[in-house]
């Protein structure tokens, strides 16, 4: 009798099971602006998942593994002209299919997102565009008799990608933040994706007291994530907010599917003696770029991959292979002097206040900075093998102080080299409207943006140049020193200039 009732217990527990640890989809959202119409669905937890599209009669299709509806969804199709229906109904049992019937053929793209600020769970996103709209429309313009210029195509897509994410609305739950950053100007936020290096069953190196390494620089990530996220104009992104494994690859592949301006890999150096000290930034290597082109050309599934960093839907499948091969090159060299410029912003930073193990950018072949289209920076924030910067890399108040000056550093660079269609490239294309970005900080705290509660004025901080103050606020460099009584081009820290 026992062992039946076992075994009664067991089947119990086998079929209770999926629906006890399955994700919920909480809800599914909608908006459309000029002609592309995005799609969030919020859901408990990361699931895996497939979308994909079907014709006669057209449907869009997304298949949710072990997920569960939580929401009501049929108030959704009413609310979108391009939508017919929405239907969903359990697969294999505990699986979710979520059907959307649609009024016409569409093209579409989707991607991952972790959770808005201040929740939990996950979201997927799929943007879908009516297959006979302007994309198309170039097509039918320009017949295959005509011959293309094929870099031209690319430059043009660059930019309707660009102008297409800068006219794309915010979501609700992040409507509110960018009404508080109107200053900053119309236009997306610039993306940064931190890389807490290590994890799961790579502790990376250790240190004195039983120290790891995937702990000190996952705490240093999350700091430097809220730093930036407090920042006006942009949003970061953790690999992984927790103890997990990530393959090498699999960490710079992340960066591309969130369409990143600048992937930054955090971690803590190690030797084989106790002594070394300080911190270094790193690059990618000449040698690095020029086998990772290599390797991208050699590889058939890399054929058809995409380059542009954000936006960057730029296909080279339709390519001949020199082509792809000079186009990986230059945007493989373009990505380097990047990585370069933002590293030598960012050490600047950090030994305004802490030792440097070397004073300058240093280049290495390292996996994660092998993007060919995103900047790309390793930073070793200290030697955990030595026992006093082990002691200190575990600190708060270090940790705190390490996350602002790779922040700051990261700001300087992009108040420089602002990306198109981002708020801050607005900004500095409307200088009478918006002021350079800052972290939000005490009103008593002047940083590199106006004087506070003095209009027409800027105080000059670390790695600016008049040039770049008159670029910043559209003017030059002569009117700047005659307004300033300057008899040459160089200013000090700290000084303030009178502003046109």
């Amino acid at each position: 009798m026992r062992r039946l009732w076992h075994w009664a217990l067991l089947c119990l527990l086998v079929l209770v099971a999926p629906s006890v640890l399955a994700a919920e989809l909480q809800g599914m959202r909608t908006w459309t602006q000029d002609g592309t119409t995005r799609v969030v669905f919020d859901l408990s937890q990361d699931v895996p998942y497939r979308v994909f599209t079907l014709e006669k009669p057209d449907r869009l299709v997304v298949d949710f593994d072990n997920t569960q509806v939580k929401a009501n969804l049929n108030g959704t199709a009413q609310r979108e002209a391009l939508f017919r229906n929405v239907r969903w109904a359990a697969r294999d049992g505990h699986h979710l299919r979520l059907v959307v019937d649609l009024a016409q053929p569409v093209i579409y793209s989707q991607f991952p997102m972790g959770p808005a600020a201040g929740r939990k769970g996950s979201r997927v996103v799929v943007d879908l565009q009516r297959a006979g709209s302007a994309a198309r429309q170039l097509a039918d313009d320009h017949p295959s008799t005509v011959k293309r210029d094929p870099i031209n195509d690319i430059v043009q897509q660059q930019a309707a990608n660009a102008r297409r994410q800068a006219e794309t609305p915010a979501a609700p739950d992040v409507a509110a933040q960018q009404v508080a950053n109107a200053r900053i100007g119309r236009g997306r936020n610039i993306i940064v994706v931190i890389d807490p290096g290590h994890g799961g069953k790579d502790p990376g190196a250790g240190g004195s007291g039983g120290v790891h390494e995937k702990d000190v620089v996952l705490a240093i990530a999350r700091r430097l994530k809220a730093t930036l996220d407090a920042t006006p104009g942009f949003q970061a992104v953790l690999t992984r907010n927790s103890d997990v494994f990530l393959p090498l690859r699999d960490r710079s592949a992340f960066a591309r599917r969130h369409h990143a301006d600048l992937f930054v890999s955090i971690h803590a150096d190690a030797a084989r003696s106790t002594t070394p000290r300080g911190s270094s930034v790193f690059a990618l290597s000449q040698h690095g770029a020029t086998s990772e082109t290599a390797r991208w050309l050699a590889q058939s599934e890399n054929s058809a991959d995409l380059i542009g960093g954000v936006g960057g839907d730029l296909s080279l499948e339709d390519k001949d292979e020199m082509l792809r091969g000079v186009l990986l090159d230059l945007s493989m060299t373009a990505t380097v002097n990047a990585s370069l410029s933002v590293g030598n912003d960012v050490i600047k930073q950090i030994g305004s206040f802490n030792r440097l193990h070397k004073g300058s950018v240093e280049q290495a072949g390292f996996v994660v900075l092998k993007s060919p289209d995103i900047p790309s920076l390793l930073v070793e924030t200290g030697f955990i093998t030595t026992p006093a910067e082990a002691r200190l890399l575990q600190t708060p108040a270090h940790q705190q102080k390490l996350a602002t000056a790779i922040s700051t550093g990261i700001q300087h660079y992009f108040r420089r080299h602002p990306p198109p269609g981002t708020g801050l490239a607005s900004s500095a294309a409307r200088p009478t409207s918006a002021a350079p970005v800052a972290a939000r900080a005490p009103s008593a705290t002047v940083g590199s943006t106006n004087v506070s509660g003095v209009s027409g004025r800027h105080r000059v901080s670390t790695g600016e140049t008049l040039s770049s103050i008159a670029a910043a606020y559209g003017t030059d460099i002569a009117t700047l020193k005659r307004l300033n009584a300057l008899k040459r081009d160089q200013v000090n820290v700290g000084q303030v200039l009178k502003l046109p």
